[in-house]
């Protein structure tokens, strides 16, 4: 796929789904940021927007991107009917082409899995230089398949949090994985389905 098929195929999957009036957000992301000290945050295919929304709340500045523009256009309609437009800016990229610019003190990619070719581990690297000092980069990627997941493939291999990590290939004497692990939740899907799966958790902080 190139940059448009990779944004016709998001923007189809997001209009499929009904705009969420409020989403929530993972649970991966509020185990790791409750008691941090909010900054600046950039959510990686922020999605609905839950993350995004649910760490401005906390007074996070949360710069919010994805490849669709159907999910950046609910998101900022969503910032601006809870009051959290100052805080919260969408922008649309396509990571195999651009990158946000700014620092951050959390960058969080949560299920960046796509079909289209992308250079993932190139983009994680990216967004480990892209954090302050202190800074901490989370990245929750699927354990396991979901019922409703648009990936059906049976034969799919989801890479453990150690691969992930070898992969970004950063200096451990500038960057130190504090989490690396699988984990199993209860998920809801669409319609209110719910199955357990499992999340591969990958938590790495940049040195002060």
């Amino acid at each position: 796929m190139n940059t448009t098929d990779a944004a016709a195929f998001w923007d189809g999957v997001h209009a499929a789904r009904p705009a969420a009036a409020d989403p929530q957000p993972n649970l991966r992301l509020t185990e790791t940021v409750t008691g941090l000290p909010p900054g600046r945050a950039l959510d990686l295919g922020c999605g609905a927007g839950g993350d995004a929304l649910w760490l401005a709340r906390r007074g996070w500045r949360v710069t919010a991107v994805d490849v669709s523009a159907v999910a950046v256009g609910r998101l900022a309609a969503l910032a601006r009917g809870h009051g959290l437009a100052d805080l919260v800016t969408t922008e649309r990229h396509d990571l195999a082409a651009s990158f946000p610019r700014g620092r951050f003190d959390l960058v969080s990619a949560h299920y960046l899995h796509t079909p289209v070719a992308l250079d993932r581990a190139g983009v994680l690297r990216r967004a480990a230089h892209a954090l302050r000092p202190n800074g901490r980069l989370l990245v929750v990627d699927h354990g396991s398949t979901a019922p409703w997941s648009w990936n059906q493939d049976p034969g799919v291999r989801y890479p453990t949090p150690h691969e992930v990590a070898a992969g970004i290939g950063l200096d451990p004497a500038e960057w130190t994985v504090e989490r690396a692990e699988a984990s199993r939740r209860t998920a809801t899907g669409p319609g209110g389905r719910t199955a357990e799966v499992t999340d591969h958790v990958l938590l790495i902080r940049r040195a002060a």
